[in-house]
């Protein structure tokens, strides 16, 4: 009898469940996105793009770049926000809109490790033809580090709340640590919490 009833609960729920229905749709990946005064698409698109754009009309990376494409790395963002934030999304975002403007060559150190383990695995293993073995000792050197810092202030009063957010990153020599540039990005956003009803 338990049995029975367990199935008839399980067949309703499964039944309510299935004539549930939810709308889904697309919308414009780059519209702005003002639902809360959190850390957003939009703020991650405007910082990326503002970044890039300061970075490749500064007149010494222009002169830098013009007759090759220096190689750099990105470390990845340090979150000094108190909300949770995908630093490595914007961290990815500006190395991409940097890679296709065409003026850098990248080292990613996220996956040196990996590289490291399938080369160990070309020479140590014995699987693998060392004839096509991937040498060691090939892979170029970074000349530049780019790295950066997301911070906020954040206040709340009479249901209104005031986020200031501060994008900062710089490029930086390895061989001399001379930073050869740098830029930020401020962002304030104001939000008003609506009262239950009204």
């Amino acid at each position: 009898m338990k049995l029975k009833l367990a199935a008839v609960v399980f067949a309703g729920t499964a039944l309510l469940s299935g004539c549930a229905t939810t709308n889904v749709s697309y919308g414009d990946a780059q519209s702005v996105e003002t639902l809360t005064t959190d850390f957003g698409s939009t703020d991650l698109q405007m910082i990326a793009n503002k970044m890039v754009d300061d970075m490749l009309s500064f007149p010494p990376v222009i002169q830098m770049t013009q007759s090759r494409r220096p190689v750099m790395f990105v470390e990845r963002i340090k979150n000094k926000t108190q909300e949770h934030i995908d630093t490595e999304s914007i961290t990815d975002t500006i190395q991409n809109k940097l890679i296709n403007s065409g003026k850098f060559r990248f080292v990613d150190m996220t996956s040196a490790s990996a590289m490291a383990d399938q080369i160990a695995y070309q020479k140590q293993s014995g699987m693998v033809n060392q004839s096509t073995a991937v040498r060691t000792g090939g892979h170029i050197g970074a000349e530049y580090m780019l790295n950066g810092n997301l911070s906020s202030i954040v206040k709340n009063a009479g249901g209104k709340s005031d986020v200031y957010y501060k994008f900062t990153l710089k490029l930086q020599n390895l061989q001399t640590g001379i930073v050869e540039w740098t830029g930020e990005k401020e962002i304030r956003k104001s939000g008003k919490r609506s009262t239950f009803g009204l």
